[in-house]
């Protein structure tokens, strides 16, 4: 069954040789673009303030903006590529990425650094949802559970690198860092050249009747919510989870200030316990899920989640304090993956840009709300007890996932770890072998 239901797939019929590795060279690469969006400028934050006069609040703005304008960008990035493939728009968003974010290099006033990362983040969105779709479409079964958990592992990775590079660009000046945002032009052109083109095939499905189609498609996206409530379910997992995250970058080095670390080179040291952790556990991921299946790995999640913060909340160690750390990295990089495979597994290939997308956006309005949620509790009473509340939220979502299963039951991985194997298997005795491996934009 695992070899008709993934081969096909695999790329190994795609046209000119695209579609392999280089394809996912590129895509693993666009991913952790994501993580720099926000993080490059971490290290030169202070010197932003100082140099443009900023208040805290403003100066937490030029790295959070961006995910405002990316959460609400997604959904029509999501049409987009169900509309007409992913590769364009996925292409265009790199450039976008790349022009707005590298603006900074040129820019000398607040509104207009605002400005760019407005625009910045419409690009993101279609690098996050882009790379998220392709990545699924190119890879089924086993091989799916095991790209997912390297992309977790490249994004953690891009996550420790990003953020030392742009360190290291701001002994230069406060606008180096965004030089690094450059890297998006050269990887559009590199995207558009290494993924396939639509097919005919695709392009008949994907022209005049889906034109026609297209005044439906709102209502049929609302239809699919209300008859998949677990879509929004999952999304909402998404989303605590990134509040969670957040909570974490936010508050952590608060306490570790609290305990003596205050230096910026310990403080990033010791924050990259979770990215580290992250990366080894995205390894594991495609054997973890073959072994308890995305339910097993999401209850296992929230229950180190509400582990970790309550060790937050209640030690003065800053050993325990760093390894709460990782082991909240090590639940990201299970969560995550599974929460994307089974959220695609409930999307109908003709919605499923527009479904991805929204997991875009509840990601990312998670990370705009974060601070705003659990920053308040810090400042009123303790850091400890922003610790304390992040742990009841984990704790909460645990117990619904106890007592209900989002992933739909048939979408838990097999022995075998392929996902869905009698829908797949279904597919492909109806419609076929896919001729091109994967097909951007297609309808069923």
């Amino acid at each position: 069954m695992d070899a008709p239901s993934t081969a096909p797939l695999a790329g190994a019929e795609e046209p000119e040789g695209r579609g392999g590795s280089g394809a996912l060279v590129v895509l693993l690469l666009g991913s952790t673009l994501t993580v720099m969006a926000g993080a490059v400028l971490s290290p030169v934050l202070l010197l932003i303030r100082a140099e443009l006069s900023l208040s805290s609040t403003a100066a937490g703005l030029v790295l959070t903006s961006h995910a405002l304008s990316l959460a609400l960008a997604s959904p029509l990035v999501g049409w987009a590529i169900d509309r007409y493939g992913s590769r364009a728009p996925l292409a265009a968003g790199l450039l976008v990425y790349g022009g707005a974010g590298g603006a900074g290099l040129v820019v000398d006033s607040y509104a207009a650094l605002i400005a760019t990362r407005i625009v910045f983040g419409i690009g993101a969105a279609a690098v996050f949802t882009g790379t998220t779709v392709v990545l699924l479409e190119l890879h089924r079964g086993a091989r799916r559970d095991q790209v997912m958990g390297w992309r977790t592992t490249a994004t953690s990775l891009g996550g420790v690198a990003w953020p030392l590079l742009g360190g290291a660009l701001g002994g230069l000046s406060w606008q180096a860092p965004f030089a690094l945002y450059l890297v998006g032009i050269p990887l559009g052109v590199a995207t558009w050249l290494a993924l396939p083109p639509r097919t005919d095939e695709t392009a008949q499905s994907g022209g005049a009747g889906a034109a026609a189609d297209d005044g439906h498609d709102a209502e049929r996206v609302g239809q699919l919510l209300r008859r998949r409530p677990r879509i929004v379910g999952l999304c909402g997992l998404l989303a605590t989870g990134t509040v969670l995250l957040y909570g974490l970058l936010v508050l952590v080095p608060l306490r570790q200030a609290e305990l003596g670390v205050r230096a910026p080179f310990a403080v990033a040291a010791l924050s990259t316990s979770m990215s580290v952790a992250m990366s080894v556990a995205g390894l594991g991921y495609a054997a973890a899920v073959a072994r308890v299946g995305h339910a097993g790995l999401l209850r296992g999640t929230y229950l180190t989640w509400t582990a970790a913060f309550v060790a937050l909340a209640t030690t003065d160690v800053l050993g325990i304090v760093v390894l709460a750390q990782a082991a909240f990295g090590v639940g990201m990089a299970l969560a995550l993956p599974s929460l994307t495979i089974v959220l695609e597994d409930a999307s109908p290939q003709r919605l499923r840009g527009r479904v991805m997308a929204l997991s875009g956006t509840a990601i990312f309005l998670g990370q705009f709300l974060s601070p705003l949620l659990l920053g308040p509790v810090a400042d009123a009473v303790a850091v400890t007890t922003g610790f304390l509340a992040a742990a009841v939220l984990a704790g909460a979502v645990l117990v619904v996932l106890l007592a209900t299963d989002l992933t739909g039951g048939r979408d838990v991985a097999s022995p075998s770890g392929t996902s869905r194997p009698e829908r797949v298997g279904q597919g492909r005795a109806r419609g076929g072998p896919r001729r091109a491996g994967w097909r951007a934009g297609a309808r069923p």
